[in-house]
């Protein structure tokens, strides 16, 4: 590990390790899969998202994403949410200390890696007792080979391509997702209140990420499409669980 990923102090290995049990050992099963909301930008909307039962926030500090967030923007953000609602921040090759700065400055609960990021990134983060997430995509369809070599708390699963990293709103083969069961996964890219209920029922992930579906504008969220989301897939039970990712 380079020195750029080396958490300050000692006992990294041991603290990497202890975090993982814990989260084992908590209750895990949900009856239906969690949502996270991203590209917040305004404090108001991300509390209602919370008021409607989101999992969790994502904030981008991608400079490049017309949903990107300044460390204040993000701060005031993260401050503002209720217990039980993790603040997620998505980066783009990043490195592990500007990581690590905006996550204690900001509050972040949780870190989405979008990029070509290292196995050894994901391992200094998880260190830090963060959950980690870990997008895997090749083209327009996920790299499903090699996902759960990275050790993340779950991959981000979708279908790239656009000019930008991540799902950019575009609708793809759900079906392809279909990660081994042991290796929890969040399903992106295309989700809409119309069709996130489908894509629940063919592929099951353990959560669902939603950016523009749910959007009035570019960084604008429309809270009633946002609740619309939240009742389709509350409608998708089935009798099946889902394994809990954020927190």
């Amino acid at each position: 590990m380079s020195d750029s990923m080396k958490p300050p102090g000692n006992g990294f290995e041991g603290n990497r390790l202890s975090s993982v049990a814990e989260r084992r050992a908590k209750g895990r099963e949900l009856s239906v899969p969690a949502v996270k909301v991203c590209g917040l930008t305004r404090v108001e909307e991300a509390l209602g998202c919370a008021a409607l039962g989101v999992s969790a926030i994502g904030l981008v500090f991608f400079p490049k994403s017309p949903r990107y967030v300044s460390d204040e923007q993000a701060r005031v953000i993260g401050s503002s949410l209720p217990r039980g609602v993790c603040a997620v921040g998505v980066f783009v090759n990043e490195d592990y200390r500007t990581i690590m700065k905006k996550v204690e400055l900001c509050g972040l609960g949780a870190v989405q890696l979008h990029g070509s990021e290292p196995v050894e990134l994901v391992e200094a983060l998880t260190g830090q007792g963060l959950i980690v997430i870990k997008s895997v995509f090749a083209h327009r369809e996920p790299l499903i080979a090699g996902a759960a070599d990275y050790g993340a708390a779950a991959c981000l699963v979708e279908g790239a391509g656009g000019p930008l990293p991540g799902g950019n709103g575009t609708v793809w083969n759900w079906s392809a997702a279909k990660l081994p069961r042991e290796l929890p996964f969040v399903l992106a890219g295309g989700l809409t209140p119309e069709n996130v209920g489908y894509a629940v029922e063919e592929v099951h992930p353990d959560a669902v990420d939603v950016s523009s579906g749910v959007e009035a504008a570019p960084g604008r969220k429309d809270l009633s499409r946002v609740k619309a989301f939240m009742d389709a897939v509350s409608r998708n039970r089935g009798g099946k669980t889902y394994r809990r990712i954020f927190g």
